[in-house]
């Protein structure tokens, strides 16, 4: 293997996969390390689906991830008739579209900002918040998951640690949505020049009158006299955002979602809290918020395991399908809380592992703790028809019906 594939002998990536790749992922891991595939606007990639190559395919530096080196590939790899999606260049030049040294010096200066103290002196505040959204459902027998806990709570958290006051975080919602969910290409240019004008503003803002925030952290923090310059700051806020709540809201709706299908787990989880940061890691290993890690692109011929990929082609690592690998999870499809799922690559793996790793994980055991604690929940709707968003980067359902019946004191 390693020529270009012929278009038609193509797996299209449409609505059936939306609703359930994990069924055409056991299948790929079990074919081959590495598939062509085309995606939705008719873009050709490599799709990595199992866990030792996903994992060498996130560290290895033969797969770069610099913007720059996307745009002249776009058009090689381009077929059909829909036009490629462009995303405003304010908006992307943050560290996950680049490679060393820009990277290193990026990264570098976020994680002046983006520290451990910080984080965890956010703990009373998420609580504080989880405990108001769940308030504002007292007394209602049933309530869409998503809209009531699981998107507010980490957009709240994020907004505020940018800074963005609560009139506007309507705004992020639907402009994130858009970007990524979104297949309007003209939607995706205009919703983006939206956001990169008011993250523009934002930044001029913080720079003029900073507060004790981790994005006027961001914004003063030097190294040696470096700093990020503004469009690195509208691109790192941008970042901040979309991977600051929309992973987390997936994260803790899909695996409240996956407790509600598997009544015994729930059970298990509710006797004993102590398996809560066990259960969140399951929840990313068996399901995790990231289908499909962002673009990459080979600079040099690449083997992994069976297949030779040339240079200059389009890498997708599948996450989900690598933390399904039974070489690496031995029963892998099954959801166990109770599982040692360490290892799992729900945050990536190399120099771009996930940032905000730490903050997920917060807000994901605090939201949880906090619903198991006010009330019992059961699912509100068939399992079958709810809906998955057709995204091949997130995975993470549309609404999540549940009942609710009030627990007694505390």
């Amino acid at each position: 293997m390693g020529e270009n594939t012929d278009t038609a002998t193509l797996i299209a990536l449409g609505e059936e996969y939306f609703h359930n790749p994990h069924a055409l992922h056991a299948e790929l891991r079990e074919e081959t390390a590495a598939r062509q595939v085309l995606l939705p606007r008719g873009l050709k990639v490599w799709l990595v689906t199992r866990y030792d190559e996903a994992r060498l395919a996130l560290a290895d530096p033969r797969f770069s991830k610099d913007i720059a080196g996307f745009r002249p590939l776009l058009e090689r790899h381009h077929v059909g008739t829909n036009e490629p999606t462009r995303f405003d260049q304010s908006l992307v030049q943050h560290m996950l579209n680049s490679d060393p040294p820009t990277h290193t010096r990026l990264r570098k200066l976020v994680t002046k900002a983006f520290t451990a103290r910080r984080v965890e002196q956010l703990r009373p505040r998420i609580r504080e918040i989880a405990d108001e959204l769940l308030d504002a459902v007292a007394g209602r027998r049933e309530a869409d998951l998503i809209d009531a806990l699981a998107f507010p709570l980490p957009l709240t958290v994020i907004c505020e640690m940018l800074g963005v006051p609560p009139e506007d975080r309507a705004d992020f919602r639907r402009w994130t949505d858009a970007l990524v969910s979104g297949s309007d290409p003209q939607l995706i240019e205009s919703t983006g020049a939206a956001m990169a004008g008011y993250l523009s503003a934002l930044v001029d803002k913080v720079r003029a009158d900073p507060g004790d925030d981790i994005f006027s952290a961001l914004v003063h923090a030097t190294d040696e006299d470096d700093r990020l310059d503004r469009t690195e700051l509208i691109s790192m806020a941008f970042l901040l955002l979309v991977a600051g709540h929309e992973t987390t809201v997936n994260l803790i709706a899909t695996g409240v979602h996956n407790l509600l299908r598997h009544p015994d787990q729930l059970a298990a989880l509710r006797a004993d809290r102590s398996l809560m940061p066990g259960a969140i890691e399951e929840f990313l290993r068996y399901e995790g918020p990231v289908n499909q890690a962002t673009f990459r692109f080979t600079t040099e011929e690449v083997t992994l395991g069976d297949v030779t990929l040339p240079e200059g082609e389009f890498v997708l690592v599948s996450l989900m399908s690598a933390n399904r690998d039974e070489n690496r999870f031995p029963g892998g499809e099954a959801f166990d809380i109770t599982r040692h799922a360490g290892g799992h690559l729900a945050f990536g793996h190399g120099i771009h592992h996930c940032l905000g790793a730490p903050l997920a994980r917060l807000e994901g055991e605090i939201a949880v703790n906090a619903l198991l604690d006010r009330y019992d929940i059961a699912l509100a709707a068939e399992p079958d028809t709810l809906r998955w968003r057709t995204s091949t980067l997130m995975r993470g359902l549309y609404t999540l019906p549940v009942s609710l019946s009030a627990r007694g004191p505390r």
